[in-house]
Formats: structure tokens, C-alpha cells, sequence
């Protein structure tokens, strides 16, 4: 299906307000509304949740529906304003949802889908939306579009449309103009482990970055067992690290977050500058963008982020553009003996050719906790 011909089909049935966080399945569908469609009513959101409130808030404004797309993983993180705001036992708001459905049953995909994929239907029907399955067969998608709006108008309550693997159409990738930064992700990462003690512990974020940290090890012909990769739970790795680093506090403790992760669940910043740890770095990769889904602009280029680490309470932060500056500040942080926070920024993009881990999640945790106890 043309991404063109989906968005002109809401647009046909009112709707054409748009905010979520961006999918893999839904990336050339989120790439042609982030290049036609306003910033008025089209917003890249922190989390899931916070899209719901968006939406929300251009309900009770304008009386009309909007859209919230998201990879199913991002179920978890709407549940709570879907059911305690928008149901009909509450305030009764109108929002369709718009899914891409990882981990279709029988269809094969990472392990952190699996679960998600084979309980989407079910939590839908547990929360009492209804919901229909769309495919890459566009010749019902007006019926199915229309039937959907009409229900939601009658109902003034959210409808889902739960989108398999390979819908939409391609459409030509995004273009920014930006600084030509130093390093990449991967060659950024490459530095932080060069640069770490030995007995370090090395905690990565889910996507691309824990896939560069597997392979640079494998390309080095190190182990994995210094390393927990966090293949799924886009947001949470900074609070895994932070976990560990209570528990070991004579290890010190490397987290490797993104930028669109950390912002996700930016609170958790300040909980790690309240606990004044004196053996976790905190490193955040910002490229900008949401790399793992398609690319598309996250609002870490607009924000310090060192900033609001300095406010929550980190007692070193410092921005970071050369690999140079890298290696130095991990081996500065390493002595520190203090809550460090680093932000580096790297240019967009991966390796076509990047593979994936070739442990299983399980034989990860076992490995990683023999090492680290």
C-alpha cells in the first residue's frame, strides 16, 4: 500500500492530526507524514503514553479524531492513559490507533517481539478496543477506514488498526542537514570499549546500539559476557545499569543509552542523579534520530541534554564530539569515583551489513550474570 493513498484515505474520513513514535513497520508510513503533513498536526512524541495525551489535548481543542501510531511494544506504555482517560467509562475520546504489529505469529522476528506479537490481539480485546488487521492489500482499506471512523464517532471511544510486516510501499528515505560530526554510533561505541577497565560492566540500549556492541566484540574476538544487551524495553536500560551499579558498587558500571531512549523515560535521569552513584557512567548517543525504526527526527537536537543531567543531580557531565574526547572522559570517569553523564554526538546512520546478536536473550542474561556476581 502507498503511503500516499493511506494518508489520503483518513484524510477523506476527518482525520489528520497524527503523534506517536516512530516503527520499524510503520517507518515508510511515518517517513511520508514527517514530509507532508505540519508540525501542527504531526508530533514525534517522547513515549507512547505521551502521544495518547496529545491526542487528548487536539480532541478537547478541536472536537475532532487524531491518530496514535506505534510499534505493539508501545502498548504497555499507552495502557494507562487509554484506559484512565480516553475509555468510554472516563472522558470517552475518540483516538485510532494505528500498530505495527511485530511478532505476528508465524511470522518470523526478534526475540523481545515474540511475546508482544502473540498477546497484541488479546490485550486489545482485554482493554475493549476493537480493532481491525490491515495487510499490503489497499483494496479495502476505505471500507475498513470508514468503518472504523464510524465507530469511533458513534462510540466516542479509541479503534485500532493492527498493521502487519511489509503494508506499506517504500518512499524515499529522510534527508537533514546537519553538522558532520566525527564519529559514528559504531565507531563511538568501538572507543567506550577500548577505553573501559577491565572488570567493567556494560549495559546497552535496545536497537542498533546493542547489535554494534555484540559485533565490535565479535570482530574483536572478545566474549559477552561483560556485556547486557538490551534488546528490548526502548527507555529502561539507563534504570537496568542503575540497578547493577546499587548492588556492585565496587564495579563500575557503563551504560550505553540512545537519545531517543533516554528521553522516552527522561525521569529516570533524575533518579539516577538523586542516588549520587559514585560508579555509573551514564553515556546517551545522540544522533538525533530514532535509528533503528526508520530515522525519523527525535527532539534531542533541540534539547541540552547535558543540562537537565547537570539539574537531575549528575555530578560530571560533558558533551563529547571526537573520539579523542571519548577515550579520555571514560578513563577520566573511570577514576572519577562519581555519577558521570556523557553526550556524544555522532553522525546518523549504520552499517547496511550490521548483523544481529547470535546469542539467544537467555544465554545473554546467564553469561552476564556469572560474570558480574
Amino acid at each position: 500500500m502507498k503511503p500516499d493513498l493511506f494518508l489520503k484515505v483518513l484524510n477523506e474520513n476527518g482525520i489528520g492530526a497524527f503523534y506517536g513514535v516512530p516503527d520499524s513497520t510503520l517507518k515508510h508510513f511515518c517517513a511520508h507524514l514527517t514530509g507532508q503533513v505540519s508540525q501542527k498536526k504531526h508530533l514525534i512524541c517522547a513515549n507512547e503514553g505521551a502521544a495518547i495525551g496529545m491526542a487528548i489535548g487536539y480532541h478537547l481543542a478541536t472536537g475532532e479524531i487524531p491518530v496514535v501510531y506505534m510499534q505493539n511494544s508501545g502498548l504497555g506504555n499507552s495502557v494507562n492513559p487509554l484506559l484512565s482517560l480516553g475509555d468510554p467509562d472516563v472522558y470517552s475520546i475518540p483516538t485510532l490507533l494505528i500498530i505495527g504489529w511485530r511478532g505476528e505469529p508465524g511470522k518470523k522476528d526478534e526475540p523481545q517481539h515474540k511475546k508482544q506479537g502473540r498477546v497484541t490481539l488479546e490485550l486489545l480485546e482485554s482493554m475493549e478496543i476493537p480493532f481491525s488487521i490491515l495487510d499490503n492489500n489497499d483494496a479495502y482499506v476505505s471500507e475498513v477506514v470508514a468503518t472504523a471512523t464510524g465507530w469511533m464517532k458513534e462510540n466516542n471511544a479509541p479503534y485500532a488498526l493492527v498493521i502487519k510486516k511489509g503494508t506499506f510501499d517504500s518512499v524515499a528515505s529522510l534527508h537533514f542537514d546537519e553538522k558532520a560530526y566525527a564519529m559514528t554510533r559504531e565507531t563511538a561505541i568501538d572507543q567506550i570499549l577500548e577505553a573501559v577497565e577491565d572488570d567493567s560492566i556494560v549495559v546497552s540500549t535496545t536497537g542498533m546500539a546493542s547489535r554494534e556492541v555484540f559485533e565490535l566484540r565479535e570482530k574483536k574476538g572478545e566474549a559477552h559476557h561483560k556485556d547486557f544487551l538490551t534488546v528490548g524495553g526502548m527507555g529502561h536500560c539507563s534504570q537496568i545499569a542503575m540497578g547493577i551499579a546499587m548492588q556492585k558498587p565496587d564495579r563500575q558500571v557503563i551504560c550505553i543509552d540512545g537519545d531517543g531512549a533516554a528521553i522516552m523515560h527522561m525521569g529516570s535521569m533524575a533518579s539516577i542523579g538523586a542516588a549520587r552513584l559514585s560508579n555509573l557512567t551514564h553515556i546517551v548517543m545522540n544522533n538525533g534520530v530514532h535509528d533503528s525504526v526508520g530515522g525519523q527526527p527525535n527532539a534531542s537536537r533541540n534539547v541540552t541534554l547535558t543540562g537537565i543531567a547537570t539539574a537531575c543531580g549528575y555530578s560530571s557531565v560533558g558533551p563529547v564530539d571526537t573520539p579523542q574526547a571519548l577515550k579520555s572522559a571514560i578513563q577520566d570517569a573511570g577514576s572519577a569515583q562519581c555519577s558521570c553523564f556523557l553526550e556524544v554526538f555522532v553522525r546518523r546512520g549504520h552499517r547496511p551489513e550490521l548483523g544481529r546478536p547470535t546469542q539467544t536473550p537467555i544465554e545473554n542474561k546467564k553469561a552476564f550474570m556469572e560474570y558480574v556476581r
